[in-house]
Protein backbone atom coordinates (compact mmCIF):
# COMPACT_ATOMS: atom_id res chain seq x y z
CA UNK A 1 0.00 0.00 0.00
CA UNK A 2 1.07 3.40 -0.75
CA UNK A 3 1.79 5.93 1.35
CA UNK A 4 -0.81 8.09 -0.17
CA UNK A 5 -3.42 5.47 -0.07
CA UNK A 6 -2.96 5.23 4.16
CA UNK A 7 -4.18 8.19 4.15
CA UNK A 8 -7.67 8.68 6.20
CA UNK A 9 -9.01 11.36 4.02
CA UNK A 10 -8.03 9.62 1.04
CA UNK A 11 -8.96 6.16 1.31
CA UNK A 12 -12.42 5.07 -0.92
CA UNK A 13 -15.98 5.92 0.89
CA UNK A 14 -18.23 2.65 0.51
CA UNK A 15 -21.53 2.92 1.18
CA UNK A 16 -24.19 0.28 1.14
CA UNK A 17 -25.45 -0.89 -2.14
CA UNK A 18 -29.40 -0.28 -2.80
CA UNK A 19 -29.74 -4.27 -3.30
CA UNK A 20 -28.45 -5.25 0.01
CA UNK A 21 -30.08 -7.52 1.71
CA UNK A 22 -32.35 -6.44 4.85
CA UNK A 23 -29.69 -8.74 7.55
CA UNK A 24 -26.90 -6.41 5.57
CA UNK A 25 -25.67 -8.96 3.15
CA UNK A 26 -24.26 -7.17 0.36
CA UNK A 27 -25.33 -8.43 -3.05
CA UNK A 28 -23.06 -5.85 -4.89
CA UNK A 29 -20.93 -3.19 -3.80
CA UNK A 30 -19.31 -0.09 -5.40
CA UNK A 31 -16.84 2.26 -4.59
CA UNK A 32 -19.48 5.13 -3.68
CA UNK A 33 -16.36 8.20 -3.52
CA UNK A 34 -12.75 8.23 -4.26
CA UNK A 35 -10.15 10.49 -3.34
CA UNK A 36 -6.55 10.53 -5.49
CA UNK A 37 -3.74 12.22 -6.70
CA UNK A 38 -4.21 12.53 -10.81
CA UNK A 39 -1.89 11.24 -13.52
CA UNK A 40 -1.46 12.94 -16.76
CA UNK A 41 -4.00 10.43 -18.00
CA UNK A 42 -6.48 11.90 -16.13
CA UNK A 43 -5.69 15.65 -17.79
CA UNK A 44 -8.85 15.13 -20.35
CA UNK A 45 -11.42 14.67 -18.12
CA UNK A 46 -10.07 16.86 -15.78
CA UNK A 47 -9.92 19.84 -18.62
CA UNK A 48 -13.54 19.35 -19.94
CA UNK A 49 -14.38 20.01 -16.38
CA UNK A 50 -12.47 23.36 -15.80
CA UNK A 51 -13.17 24.24 -19.40
CA UNK A 52 -16.99 24.15 -18.47
CA UNK A 53 -16.78 25.49 -15.21
CA UNK A 54 -14.64 28.75 -16.16
CA UNK A 55 -15.30 30.04 -20.17
CA UNK A 56 -19.02 30.57 -19.35
CA UNK A 57 -17.74 33.01 -16.19
CA UNK A 58 -14.80 34.63 -17.34
CA UNK A 59 -13.56 33.61 -21.05
CA UNK A 60 -10.71 31.17 -20.27
CA UNK A 61 -9.77 28.54 -18.63
CA UNK A 62 -6.99 28.98 -15.05
CA UNK A 63 -4.63 25.97 -16.70
CA UNK A 64 -4.98 24.94 -20.72
CA UNK A 65 -4.80 21.35 -21.65
CA UNK A 66 -0.65 21.70 -22.43
CA UNK A 67 -0.44 23.07 -18.80
CA UNK A 68 -2.71 20.61 -16.44
CA UNK A 69 -0.46 17.49 -18.16
CA UNK A 70 2.74 20.09 -17.64
CA UNK A 71 1.55 19.81 -13.59
CA UNK A 72 0.52 16.27 -13.27
CA UNK A 73 3.83 15.08 -14.61
CA UNK A 74 5.70 17.64 -12.48
CA UNK A 75 4.11 17.40 -9.65
CA UNK A 76 0.83 15.00 -9.51
CA UNK A 77 1.25 14.68 -5.66
CA UNK A 78 -0.33 17.86 -5.65
CA UNK A 79 -3.30 16.89 -7.27
CA UNK A 80 -6.31 15.73 -6.11
CA UNK A 81 -9.31 14.40 -7.76
CA UNK A 82 -13.08 13.26 -6.24
CA UNK A 83 -14.23 10.48 -8.28
CA UNK A 84 -17.65 8.63 -8.48
CA UNK A 85 -17.75 5.10 -9.56
CA UNK A 86 -14.70 5.81 -11.37
CA UNK A 87 -16.39 9.06 -12.59
CA UNK A 88 -14.00 12.71 -12.20
CA UNK A 89 -16.41 14.81 -10.41
CA UNK A 90 -13.95 17.59 -8.75
CA UNK A 91 -10.69 18.25 -8.62
CA UNK A 92 -7.73 20.62 -6.95
CA UNK A 93 -4.50 20.91 -9.08
CA UNK A 94 -1.66 22.74 -7.34
CA UNK A 95 2.56 23.46 -7.54
CA UNK A 96 4.97 24.66 -5.40
CA UNK A 97 6.31 27.82 -4.90
CA UNK A 98 9.09 29.95 -3.14
CA UNK A 99 8.04 33.56 -2.50
CA UNK A 100 5.66 35.18 0.05
CA UNK A 101 3.39 35.74 -3.13
CA UNK A 102 1.88 34.85 -6.55
CA UNK A 103 3.77 36.84 -9.09
CA UNK A 104 2.58 36.26 -13.13
CA UNK A 105 5.84 33.28 -13.39
CA UNK A 106 3.60 30.89 -10.39
CA UNK A 107 1.08 30.61 -13.21
CA UNK A 108 3.52 27.92 -15.23
CA UNK A 109 6.25 27.31 -12.72
CA UNK A 110 6.89 24.58 -9.96
CA UNK A 111 9.38 25.66 -7.72
CA UNK A 112 10.48 22.24 -6.14
CA UNK A 113 12.13 23.87 -3.04
CA UNK A 114 9.28 25.56 -1.97
CA UNK A 115 6.96 25.72 0.90
CA UNK A 116 4.12 27.18 -0.42
CA UNK A 117 1.64 25.30 -2.39
CA UNK A 118 -0.69 27.33 -5.57
CA UNK A 119 -3.63 26.15 -5.93
CA UNK A 120 -3.91 26.39 -9.61
CA UNK A 121 -7.86 25.65 -9.96
CA UNK A 122 -10.61 23.91 -7.85
CA UNK A 123 -13.41 22.77 -10.29
CA UNK A 124 -16.77 20.71 -10.09
CA UNK A 125 -18.45 19.08 -12.32
CA UNK A 126 -21.73 20.82 -13.58
CA UNK A 127 -24.00 18.28 -12.45
CA UNK A 128 -22.59 18.04 -9.13
CA UNK A 129 -22.37 21.88 -8.06
CA UNK A 130 -24.43 23.33 -5.41
CA UNK A 131 -23.42 19.60 -2.89
CA UNK A 132 -21.21 21.01 -0.86
CA UNK A 133 -18.37 18.83 -3.05
CA UNK A 134 -16.24 22.21 -3.66
CA UNK A 135 -15.30 22.85 0.09
CA UNK A 136 -15.23 19.11 0.82
CA UNK A 137 -12.86 18.82 -1.52
CA UNK A 138 -10.79 21.69 -0.33
CA UNK A 139 -10.75 20.58 3.50
CA UNK A 140 -9.75 17.05 2.28
CA UNK A 141 -7.02 18.58 0.10
CA UNK A 142 -5.46 20.91 2.87
CA UNK A 143 -5.75 17.85 5.43
CA UNK A 144 -3.61 16.10 2.60
CA UNK A 145 -0.85 19.27 2.20
CA UNK A 146 -0.51 18.81 5.90
CA UNK A 147 0.97 15.68 5.70
CA UNK A 148 3.52 16.54 3.24
CA UNK A 149 6.81 17.70 4.68
CA UNK A 150 7.28 20.38 2.43
CA UNK A 151 3.65 22.36 3.09
CA UNK A 152 3.38 25.07 5.34
CA UNK A 153 0.75 27.01 3.71
CA UNK A 154 -1.48 27.25 0.66
CA UNK A 155 -2.03 30.51 -1.73
CA UNK A 156 -4.72 30.94 -4.31
CA UNK A 157 -5.51 33.79 -6.32
CA UNK A 158 -9.59 34.61 -7.14
CA UNK A 159 -12.17 37.05 -7.93
CA UNK A 160 -13.95 39.40 -6.22
CA UNK A 161 -16.84 37.08 -5.28
CA UNK A 162 -15.37 34.21 -4.67
CA UNK A 163 -13.75 35.63 -1.94
CA UNK A 164 -16.28 34.58 0.49
CA UNK A 165 -16.32 31.09 -0.07
CA UNK A 166 -12.12 30.76 0.38
CA UNK A 167 -12.84 32.68 3.57
CA UNK A 168 -15.69 30.31 4.60
CA UNK A 169 -12.41 27.11 3.92
CA UNK A 170 -10.13 29.21 6.25
CA UNK A 171 -8.49 31.26 3.76
CA UNK A 172 -7.46 34.83 4.80
CA UNK A 173 -7.16 37.98 2.49
CA UNK A 174 -3.25 38.76 1.76
CA UNK A 175 -5.23 41.86 -0.49
CA UNK A 176 -4.86 42.07 -3.97
CA UNK A 177 -2.93 40.01 -6.18
CA UNK A 178 -0.26 41.18 -8.69
CA UNK A 179 -1.06 38.61 -10.90
CA UNK A 180 -3.55 39.41 -13.98
CA UNK A 181 -5.21 37.47 -16.90
CA UNK A 182 -6.04 39.86 -19.61
CA UNK A 183 -8.00 42.16 -17.93
CA UNK A 184 -8.98 40.57 -14.70
CA UNK A 185 -7.62 41.08 -11.69
CA UNK A 186 -7.76 38.66 -8.44
CA UNK A 187 -7.64 38.63 -4.63
CA UNK A 188 -4.74 36.64 -3.16
CA UNK A 189 -5.27 34.37 -0.25
CA UNK A 190 -3.51 32.22 2.33
CA UNK A 191 -3.74 29.30 4.18
CA UNK A 192 -2.04 28.19 6.86
CA UNK A 193 -0.14 24.68 6.84
CA UNK A 194 1.08 23.12 10.05
CA UNK A 195 4.25 21.49 10.38
CA UNK A 196 4.66 17.54 9.52
CA UNK A 197 6.14 16.94 13.03
CA UNK A 198 2.58 17.94 14.78
CA UNK A 199 0.32 16.19 12.57
CA UNK A 200 2.14 13.08 12.59
CA UNK A 201 1.91 12.64 16.16
CA UNK A 202 -1.73 13.78 15.97
CA UNK A 203 -3.43 12.39 13.02
CA UNK A 204 -1.32 8.93 12.08
CA UNK A 205 0.37 10.58 9.18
Amino acid sequence: MSALSALPFLKPVHLRSPSSSPRGQRRHTLPASEFRCLSPEDAISVFEIEREAFISVSGDCPLHLDEIRHFLNLCPELSLGWFEEGRLVAFIIGSLWDQDRLSQEALTLHMPQGTAVHIHVLAVHRTFRQQGKGSILLWRYLQYLRCLPCARRALLMCEDFLVPFYQKCGFEVLGPCQVTVGELAFIEMQHPVRGHAFMRRNSGC
